[in-house]
């Protein structure tokens, strides 16, 4: 047989007989007519290419590896419908995909036909399986009648998860798949059986219903405004063509089909194909920021047979047929034919106007719905409502079963003793103590003695556990919304908890998945320096400097903000290259002008940036007025100029440079370009190389400091060269062929031996305090990642400027595949780099990275064996020369210390979410410090929250402010919306919402931090105190024969978890802190103990659970043992039930209210009135229920009158309770007090250390800031600011669209209306975090002397920064670290103090080594203040800019 024919092969495993196996590089038979080939090649849209083949298992064989029988090429039929592609796609969603011709050869029919034969029924088994979905859509024009066939969606949408008729049923059967409300319930029931019942009903059925009825109000309310907002959006008013008619219509009440009317600033209603437009050529713009999050322009066609049915009458009569693709998420797609008149029309999404765009800059425009309601791109991309739970809910789910089975062992055992003593002991007593009724048999009595002690020992989990969970929850829920901290006053605008169920998972977060547009940026570009003919301008010396005063420019931005006089001097003066740089900006551009009225211009711009720089010319007097297809009128000075435009060379992705060639009024033809600096350089005349080097250091000046930066250059023209490149370029412009490549060549050809005019530096607008906020994160060990829609540079850029990405990291990775093969490739190259730089990074050896892995750089749980992370360690005979294998590279991602970052782009992002490649997506992208996704559609924002989700299991927080952000929102375990200026639809999904991304660090390492631990004591305390109170009953059924008798009287077990412990523990829940709100931000590891889930787990709950058993066998022993011998004062026995009931009742109040003043860290007036108070109504509530009035009142309920008063009158048991209150709580006291002095937690020592603060300000006053401060000060000196290790200028970050340039010189966009401008904003130095985000510094050979002594003054590295060691006024001794058992570490054997002189000439002795030993406890960080003998040190980043992060 033919060898070709094997690359019919699909999916068959085995090569059929005969057969050879195929060779690299095999092509198909040139006699196929069209033949094509796409298997991922490069070559893949050419006639021939080599084939790349797939392995079975997924990975990609390489020429050299290919296999006889493991081979498996996809292939497909030229006569395939979209349907059956799509189908295919079901069945297998490899992207490699061959191409066969209908006339196959017909030697090869007996091997194809079964194959085709087996496709087919592939195809109708994935057709059958997804019966009932939509194939392809086909709507009508006015036409109602023909749509509803079809049974579409209508417009009207639904978020809510309730009516009126479901509430009930749903959300009862929502709550009772909690176990514990369903555990509930069945005690209910049983103790509905009076045979094994020995408490009331209503001790269970209270509470229960309480429960149930708080959670269902809050649900309801909830839901109740999630109607609210989807009215308010169906209720929304359209015009709509009815009969010729335009009628106002409800959104809701929408079909598809139907022609509405859409003007000026009006969102769309559905997704519709644009019919007609009052703009010229049908042309429409639109603001897409609810879709992707862009905020600038962008344009949309209508069809030229439809732009002329502008009117209502003849968009009546139009009747034609749209068939297209069916509903998806796909934004940026959009396939359809239009069927009119007996011709077909192709439809594209350049036609389309989906529903979340505003209409801007067009007076009215009309569309054909064709998409409602659901099925909407914006719905399809919004996400399911998910219920969430926190991770502690369910560890409390698992807690209740194991406590269930728990329950059920202690009432077998019972159960067991019962039989024994009925068998043994209670047949003894038959004639005078009969079993009751239907009991019969010693067995019998023992099933339904288990029974009732099921009943008796529930409380070890009390539902009012659930209903303290609900109030505590609130109470945090209001203290977020009560936060003045978190109110934007020039919003108007307070935080708010829209949910109170995750409030403790705000402590636990890990990863942050944040959009960029109106999240980080408030998306206004602001003009702020520039560098011309090597000058620099725009420094502002002085930060209470006034801005310059444009008035005598009457064209003037009045929101236009620049603080340098020299500029606007030289430009008064007549510099001629000053003129000319400005002369560019209002020239090089595609903005449209529009005059409301005489002087008041409005810029409609395609991005802001354009606007900025448009409008920064504007200011300094050269004014662009209007524009014609071919003119360009500026005012400079005051003086109308007229240019003629040539051309206009258009910017796109790969140029990264736009050009305008003019001709001015007196002949002279220029080219004027702009562009990326690294682009424009290497197009500049020779002569330019020394102004190009000062040009260089002011961008890199300004890349420091994360502003956007473009070269400007211009070139002069000569008459006979404008006239041969034109003809040049008219050439290209009518090539049929590789028309955008040869248009390239021509643009590239001009762009030569340019003259450098200046550099420009532009602001993207960052929020106020988003650095100092993603800095304080991170070093809280939370990973930040960024998934925008915006483009790469403009993503970098922002980046950098809000210091994720900074020029200190050791790499940045950038993933631009486009294929499968190159995606994985690009994904191993940074694992091999990161992994290599670990092992080789300045000669650090094995001590260093076993450091690595001691420290948790990351955000996991803990650093992974050595035995499993050090590959180099392995025996030789394992160790391979090529990559590690996956788990092995995985474990040694995860010790990586030095900072990448990396980028990756949608169409990269789609092949690395494949389920074949997405962990090793992760596990890349993790040992990241920062990630940044661009072009990314919502539904891949999702999918990234999700996987990290699924593999990391890592609490995840997304933020966002559009309704591109809502899946991502929904998605993660936190969603925060920003209520920004792009609608609300992410604050509607929202869990929190607030409206700046600097509340965030408020939101996590205050509310959320205090809210885990508080959650964390309240449960370790409600747990210990329950099996306290719960356990003395199984004691002592071992001395009540198993009777099931209780050993306190009913009243009080209802009461004690409802009155006598329940408001300490509330009080504790809601109000506790261990250190301030200050400390909180000031120390950010203090977060990890949440990240790890350190504070509540199964070790902390069965610690718990070990005391409360502890506790109650003390509880009983003490006073049984006691009482049983005892007599009162008048010589009676004190051995009776009652007196052993009090006293054990008693001493279980006073014990478990001491444990909880031991645990209150935080004392307040509630506190105290809580905890002394419950003492007070238990003594009160005792005396009445053994009082006469009752007794008088319900003598069958009260019968022990006077018992009381008797039994707390005798000594011996006040001595009794004292007795049994030490044994309790000594063992607890010696614990606590070596925990603290062997291993303090973190918070213990900010506590200590804020407890010697304040010692020393009383007994010093503020003296005790001189040595501090003195070091700072010596160290800042010596030290001064750390260069930045490299250059990254910012790129050209336009976020522009190519064809924009087309557009203008063709006149179809001439005539346009208003575009608002942004308000220009201060800006905000973030320049100080800077030094937050060193990596770890390693010392050098200059920094040590021999032997490791300290060289020279530069040898303490400290800071007096309040972001570190608290405020500047504090001083820090030795003591500091004494009592902690702060040592230096091992690994800082040789460590030699520095003593430093203050300048009140006081030595300061070796503090240095204590507060490197503390600093190493707050931060992870060793070598503070010391130098380390050898190696070089892994120490924390020199700090030596002092800024407080709070104040």
């Amino acid at each position: 047989m033919d060898r070709d024919a094997s690359v019919l092969l699909r999916d068959t495993g085995v090569t059929a007989a005969g057969f050879v196996s195929p060779q690299p590089g095999w092509r198909l038979p040139n006699s196929w007519p069209g033949r094509e080939v796409d298997v991922d090649s490069p070559m893949g849209h050419c006639g021939v290419a080599s084939c790349e083949w797939r392995c079975s298992k997924g990975s990609l064989l390489q020429q050299g590896q290919t296999t006889g029988s493991d081979l498996s090429a996809r292939w497909r039929t030229d006569d395939r419908s979209n349907d059956e592609m799509d189908a295919e796609e079901i069945v297998g969603r490899d992207r490699s995909t061959m191409t066969v011709p209908k006339d196959i050869p017909e030697k090869w029919l007996p091997l194809v036909l079964p194959l085709k034969r087996k496709k087919e029924e592939r195809l109708k088994a994935a057709k059958e399986k997804h019966k009932g979905t939509e194939e392809e859509r086909r709507v009508k024009a006015n036409d109602r009648e023909y749509n509803e066939k079809f049974q579409y969606a209508n417009n009207c949408i639904m978020t809510s998860k309730y009516n009126i008729i479901t509430f009930l049923p749903v959300n009862l059967f929502e709550q009772f798949q909690e176990v514990a409300n369903t555990y509930f319930l069945f005690l209910l029931i049983l103790q509905l059986i009076p045979q094994i019942s020995s408490l009331s009903w209503f001790t269970t059925i209270v509470p229960l219903v309480l429960v149930l009825s708080i959670t269902a109000v809050k649900d309801a309310t909830d839901d109740y405004f999630r109607h609210k907002s989807d009215n308010q959006v169906n209720n929304r008013q359209s015009q709509v063509l009815i009969n010729g008619i335009l009628q106002k219509e409800k959104w809701m009440n929408v079909r598809v089909g139907d022609i509405i009317k859409l003007e000026n600033n009006q969102f769309v209603a559905a997704d519709l194909l644009l019919l007609s437009s009052s703009e010229p050529h049908g042309l429409c713009y639109i603001e897409t920021a609810e879709l992707d999050g862009e905020t600038n322009m962008k344009v949309r066609q209508s069809l030229s047979v439809t732009s002329e049915l502008g009117d209502p009458n003849n968009l009546a009569q139009f009747d034609g047929e749209v068939v297209c693709e069916p509903p998806n998420n796909k934004l940026d797609r959009f396939c359809g034919t239009l069927y009119w008149r007996e011709n077909k029309y192709s439809l594209s999404n350049q036609n389309m106007l989906l529903r979340g765009c505003v209409l801007r800059n067009t007076e009215s425009c009309y569309g054909l719905v064709i998409f409602a309601g659901p099925d909407t791109k914006l719905m399809q991309n919004s996400g399911r409502t998910k219920f969430k739970r926190t991770s502690i809910d369910r560890l409390m789910n698992t807690l209740v079963l194991w406590i269930f089975g728990f329950l059920v062992c202690m009432g077998v055992i019972l159960a067991i003793g019962n039989a024994v003593w009925e068998k043994e002991v209670g047949s003894l007593f038959q004639s005078y103590l009969p079993w009751d009724p239907p009991v019969d048999n010693f067995l019998f009595s023992a099933f339904l003695a288990f029974w009732s002690y099921v009943i008796i020992l529930n409380t070890v989990v009390p539902i009012s556990l659930y209903v303290s969970v609900e109030v505590i929850r609130l109470g945090h829920s209001y203290f977020i919304n009560w936060d003045r901290r978190m109110f934007c006053q020039r919003c108007n605008t307070p935080a708010e908890a829209r949910t109170t169920t995750l409030n403790e998972e705000l402590g636990q977060v890990e990863y942050i998945f944040s959009d960029k547009t109106g999240t980080l940026t408030q998306n206004i570009m602001t003009f702020n320096k520039c560098s011309i003919n090597g000058h620099a301008y725009g420094e502002q010396e002085n930060r209470k400097a006034q801005p310059l005063d444009f008035s005598f420019n009457p064209l003037a931005d009045k929101d236009f903000c620049f603080y340098d006089q020299s500029l606007l001097d030289s430009v008064k003066l007549g510099e001629p290259l000053v003129h000319e740089f400005f002369r560019l900006l209002s020239l090089c551009h595609t903005v449209m002008s529009e005059e409301k009225s005489e002087g008041e211009l409005v810029y409609k711009a395609q991005s802001p940036d354009e606007s900025a720089l448009v409008t920064a010319a504007r200011n300094f007097g050269f004014v662009f007025r209007s524009r014609t297809p071919s003119t360009i009128t500026v005012q400079e000075l005051g003086r109308p100029v007229t240019y003629t435009l040539l051309a206009i060379l258009d910017f796109n992705n790969i140029r990264k440079r736009m050009s305008v060639i003019v001709r001015n009024p007196e002949g002279k033809i220029r080219l004027y370009c702009k562009g990326a600096d690294t682009l424009v350089f290497e197009r500049l005349h020779p002569c330019n190389q020394d102004l190009m080097n000062v040009t260089s250091d002011h961008l890199n000046e300004y890349a420091a400091d994360g502003l956007r930066t473009l070269a400007l250059a211009y070139k002069n023209l000569s008459e006979q060269q404008w006239e041969d490149w034109a003809a040049q370029l008219r050439s290209a412009e009518r090539a049929i062929d590789y028309r955008e490549d040869r248009l390239a060549a021509a643009y590239e050809e001009i762009e030569q031996d340019m003259m450098l005019l200046g550099a420009t530096a532009i602001e993207d607008k960052l929020q106020e305090g988003v650095p100092e906020t993603i800095a304080l994160l991170s070093l809280a060990n939370i990973k930040i990642w960024v998934l925008t829609g915006d483009k790469q540079e403009t993503a970098v850029n922002i980046g950098y400027s809000c210091k994720m990405l900074t020029d200190d990291m050791s790499e940045v990775f950038i993933i631009n595949g486009h294929t499968v093969q190159s995606v994985r490739e690009e994904l191993r190259k940074a694992r091999e780099r990161m992994i290599e730089s670990a092992r080789s990074r300045d000669g650090v050896k094995e001590a260093d990275v076993a450091w690595a892995e001691s420290c948790s750089l990351g955000n996991g749980f803990r650093a992974p064996e050595r035995a499993q992370g050090d590959w180099h360690q392995q025996p030789e005979d394992k160790q391979q020369n090529s990559v590690p294998t996956a788990h092995q590279s995985s474990n040694l991602l995860d010790s990586i210390s030095g900072e990448y970052a990396l980028v990756i782009s949608g169409h990269s992002l789609a092949h690395a979410l494949e389920a074949d490649m997405e962990r090793e997506f992760l596990d890349t992208a993790c040992a990241c410090k920062a990630v940044i996704c661009c072009r990314v559609t919502p539904l891949q924002k999702a999918l990234v929250v999700e996987l990290v989700k699924k593999h990391k299991k890592a609490v995840t927080l997304a933020v966002g402010d559009g309704a591109n952000d809502v899946s991502m929102i929904k998605t993660a375990h936190i969603g925060v919306g920003i209520s920004g200026q792009e609608g609300i639809q992410a604050v509607l999904a929202s869990d929190y919402s607030f409206s700046q991304f600097r509340f965030l660090q408020r939101l996590l390492l205050v509310h959320g931090r205090w809210s885990y631990l508080r959650m964390c004591r309240f449960l370790c305390y409600f747990f210990y105190k329950n099996f306290a109170f719960t356990m003395v009953h199984f004691w002592f059924g071992f001395f009540c024969g198993f009777s099931a008798q209780t050993v306190y009287d009913q009243y009080f077990i209802t009461l004690y978890n409802i009155v006598y412990t329940s408001l300490p523990v509330l009080a504790m829940g809601i109000f506790d802190q261990d250190v301030p709100e200050q400390r909180s931000l000031e120390y950010p590891k203090l977060y990890e103990p949440g990240q790890l889930n350190l504070l509540f787990n199964k070790r902390e709950f069965f610690i718990c659970i070990a005391q409360g058993i502890y506790t109650s066998v003390v509880l009983f022993c003490v006073p049984y043992g006691v009482l049983s011998r005892a007599t009162s004062s008048d010589g009676l026995p004190l051995a009776d039930y009652q007196t052993f009931a009090v006293t054990v009742a008693t001493s279980l109040v006073i014990v478990v209210s001491v444990q909880i003043a031991l645990d209150t860290g935080y004392w307040t007036a509630i506190n105290h009135f809580f905890v002394w108070g419950s003492l007070g109504a238990y003594f009160t509530i005792l005396f009445a229920m053994h009082s006469n009035i009752l007794f008088s009142i319900f003598p069958n309920q009260f019968h022990f009158v006077g018992s009381a008063q008797n039994t707390l009158r005798q000594p011996v048991v006040w001595l009794t309770i004292a007795l049994a209150t030490v044994v309790c709580i000594v063992p607890v006291l010696a614990f606590r007090f070596l925990k603290l002095d062997l291993k303090p937690q973190l918070s213990d020592t900010v506590r200590y250390t804020q407890l010697v603060r304040q010692k020393k300000r009383k007994s010093g006053g503020r003296g005790g800031r001189s040595t501090l401060g003195g070091v700072g000060g010596l160290g800042g000196g010596a030290l001064g600011r750390l260069g930045r290790a490299g250059s990254r200028r910012s790129g050209y970050a336009f976020a522009h669209q190519e064809g924009f340039g087309e557009l203008i010189t063709s006149g179809k966009n001439m005539r346009l209306s208003s575009l608002a401008l942004a308000t220009f904003a201060s800006r905000h130095s973030a320049s100080w975090i800077d030094t937050l985000r060193k990596k770890k510094q390693q010392s050098t050979p200059s920094q040590l002397g021999v032997e490791g002594s300290p060289a020279g003054p530069c040898a303490a590295p400290l800071s007096t920064s309040s972001s570190l060691l608290g405020p500047q006024d504090a001083l820090v001794e030795d003591t500091v670290h004494t009592p902690l058992g702060l040592a230096p570490s091992a690994g800082s054997s040789a460590v030699t103090p520095t003593p430093m002189r203050s300048p009140g000439g006081e030595s300061s002795g070796g503090w240095a080594v204590s507060l490197g030993a503390v600093q190493e406890a707050l931060f992870g960080w060793r070598g503070v203040g010391a130098r380390i003998s050898g190696a070089s040190s892994p120490g924390p980043p020199p700090i030596v800019e002092e800024t407080s992060l709070v104040e």
